[in-house]
């Protein structure tokens, strides 16, 4: 029924379209939660910004590349997600929201994030995948809480050093980035659980013995000569993931050897991790 009002609204004029989407949120929701996602907004309807106890706030796949001042009268915001949007910068109204505990901006097309971000001390999941960052913005090593960083299919090449300051960092996901080495700081992140480098271009990988928290580690799809050497009990994914903890390195040489270069190896079954939401 949801897809039928979706595909109907698609038709109706955006001013008329919006007074449609919002006609039943006159009265703050009792579940403290607005989700408008994928009704073909232009602009957040200003009346949404009244609702000041707001908990929850869904705007995914919209036209939006804009937010209203008025935003940031929803001080008790915990969840607001953005992605799917049309966002060439983050509005600076959101890092006014200083409860948000999960930022969904994924999907975008945005080539940094302002500095201003720094200010949300509760942040606890930033999901920033599928945008334009050429590099990570150094403000993410400044949201000490944060937990869950998803960072995958932009155009990253490396970390900075400080990122090792995310003391509370569990899960991090670069698939489908530009990386050519391991990144060096995660190897002096010992807290970390989840590594995703799937995708990239590295060709070796160090051991990751000394990771005393790690439990999965994904490296498919990546020109490796080599899996990466991991504690007992930790899963990898990814060629001779199933040689736990490592294979023997004159079998994997041979291995190498007799495998075309040019052929992509099978894909491995996905792990039954999916990124933490909270």
């Amino acid at each position: 029924m949801g897809n039928i009002i979706r595909a109907l609204v698609a038709f109706i004029p955006a001013d008329r379209c919006q007074n449609y989407v919002v006609r039943d949120l006159r009265e703050m929701p009792l579940d403290k939660m607005v989700d408008v996602s994928g009704s073909q907004l232009r602009r957040l309807p200003v009346h949404v910004c009244t609702f000041r106890e707001l908990v929850k706030l869904y705007l995914s796949d919209n036209h939006l590349n804009s937010l209203p001042p008025e935003l940031g009268q929803l001080q008790n915001l915990q969840i607001l997600a953005l992605d799917f949007n049309n966002f060439k910068a983050l509005p600076q109204v959101v890092c006014t929201l200083k409860q948000l505990c999960i930022l969904y901006l994924g999907n975008n097309k945005l080539c940094d994030l302002p500095k201003e971000l720094s200010l949300l001390q509760n942040l606890r999941t930033l999901w920033i995948e599928a945008n334009c960052l050429t590099q990570l913005p150094d403000v993410v090593c400044e949201l000490s809480l944060l937990k869950t960083l998803h960072a995958g299919s932009n155009a990253l090449r490396l970390l900075p050093g400080q990122f090792r300051c995310l003391h509370e960092l569990r899960t991090i996901w670069l698939s489908g980035n530009l990386l050519v080495d391991f990144p060096p700081v995660l190897l002096h992140m010992p807290f970390l659980e989840v590594i995703d480098v799937d995708r990239n271009s590295i060709r070796y990988f160090p051991s990751l013995t000394h990771l005393s928290s790690l439990k999965v580690v994904i490296y498919d799809h990546n020109p490796c000569r080599n899996a990466p050497k991991v504690g007992k009990g930790v899963r990898r994914v990814g060629r001779w993931a199933e040689e736990t903890p490592e294979p023997d390195p004159r079998k994997a040489r041979r291995y190498a050897l007799a495998t075309d270069d040019n052929q992509e190896p099978q894909a491995s079954a996905p792990p039954p991790l999916l990124p933490s939401s909270s």
